[in-house]
């Protein structure tokens, strides 16, 4: 049998480089926002507006950035991104006041969504289709991995240095990204097609709706632990070491990626759902009622093979569900589910824990799994038959 040529070539690999360094510019400053901004003499409203307005702003440019990049060559999109990002992140180090420090983190959320829509599709497209899934596990993989160190680095570094000094940081790993698409080949010119009617801007990819709503319920859970995690220990004077729960989750998740690489492109949607659920459902119910460090390694574990099995599954299956001239909308709509999970997700459970006890705070969660369910059912022929259009 001859021997499958890889996938991963220079270009894929740059560009999954690429990929790490915007993702850790943007992870590194958010756990820094909201104490910075009262540190510039924000109020504790405005500081939250501050936090949040990057989100929100992406609910609404996401469609924006989708049809963009149908239209436009990946790499000039993703430099423009690139560079948003990098003048957002110095605008931090540099500004007066928290009111310049809210135009910042727009034009930081401007790049970071061009970044997010762009890149996804760039990967894509360097690969061949029946190998997106695999392709997208590690595109996750690098994701996932700035997601959980660099808050973790952050915080240590700005205990030491302070705010203004730690946000270097943040771009430096931003200038890395831009330099590193200039080294890309294939720079992803759009695919042309012939006129035969006008074409509409869209705002979501239709077949990708029921990927976009999963997200958005599997995700919630995590972006809420993101955010509270730290105060629910808190809270309920837990002994354990909650710093060490995401670190705990990017090996796992490492170890699962590298382990299941190509079964992402062989395996029906309905298998990964079925794990995640499960999974999700564990590391929910093993939150609510941890007490010792082995229970919040085990969560840590079950997060991983919850979220961050069908965190890539479903970025993958969004691809193969839209068609190739709007792969950009659909990477879009994908992201948008996330966009709603991150501003609301946080949102949410701080009303939870404004009327319930504390010992209830996950365990409300678990009725995102009946609705999980519910919206698998409706669509899961779309979802299953999504490996057959590589």
């Amino acid at each position: 049998m001859a021997k499958r040529k890889s996938i991963y070539t220079k270009d894929v690999i740059l560009v999954m480089a690429a990929s790490f360094f915007f993702m850790f510019s943007t992870m590194f400053v958010n756990p820094l926002i909201n104490g910075y901004a009262k540190n510039l003499g924000a109020s504790s409203t405005f500081a939250g507006i501050i936090v949040g307005i990057m989100s929100v702003a992406a609910m609404f440019l996401r469609p924006v950035a989708g049809n963009l990049t149908d239209k436009f060559s990946k790499y000039l999109l993703s430099f423009i991104g690139g560079v948003l990002i990098l003048i957002g992140v110095l605008g931090y180090v540099f500004t007066p006041s928290s009111e310049w420090l809210l135009l910042f983190r727009l034009i930081n959320g401007t790049g970071y969504v061009l970044c997010t829509v762009c890149m996804t599709t760039w990967l894509a497209f360097l690969v061949p289709r029946q190998h997106v899934g695999e392709a997208m596990g590690f595109y996750g993989l690098m994701n996932a991995l700035a997601m959980a160190l660099a808050p973790a680095l952050s915080i240590n570094i700005y205990q030491k240095i302070g705010y203004h000094e730690s946000m270097i940081a943040s771009a430096v790993s931003a200038f890395l990204m831009v330099i590193a698409i200039q080294f890309v080949g294939n720079h992803a010119l759009p695919i042309k097609r012939p006129r035969t009617k006008k074409k509409h801007f869209k705002i979501i990819q239709l077949n990708v709706l029921p990927v976009a709503i999963l997200t958005t319920l599997f995700a919630m859970p995590y972006f809420v632990t993101q955010a509270d995690i730290v105060t629910y220990v808190e809270q309920k004077h837990l002994s354990v070491a909650v710093g060490a729960y995401f670190l705990i989750y990017a090996v796992v998740l490492l170890v699962i990626r590298i382990g299941l690489k190509r079964y992402f492109d062989t395996v029906r949607f309905g298998v990964w759902f079925w794990i995640s659920l499960v999974s999700t459902a564990a590391y929910i119910s093993l939150l609510a009622v941890m007490n010792n460090n082995w229970q919040m390694a085990l969560a840590a574990a079950g997060m991983a093979l919850g979220y961050g099995i069908i965190y890539s599954v479903l970025q993958s299956t969004a691809l193969l569900l839209a068609p190739i001239e709007e792969q950009g909308l659909a990477s879009s709509t994908f992201y948008l589910g996330l966009d709603i999970a991150m501003a609301f997700g946080p949102m949410i459970s701080g009303v939870i824990d404004s009327v319930l006890p504390i010992k209830y705070f996950y365990w409300v969660e678990l009725v995102l799994i009946p609705v999980m369910l519910l919206v698998y059912f409706i669509w899961r022929k779309r979802l299953n038959d999504a490996i057959d259009h590589h």
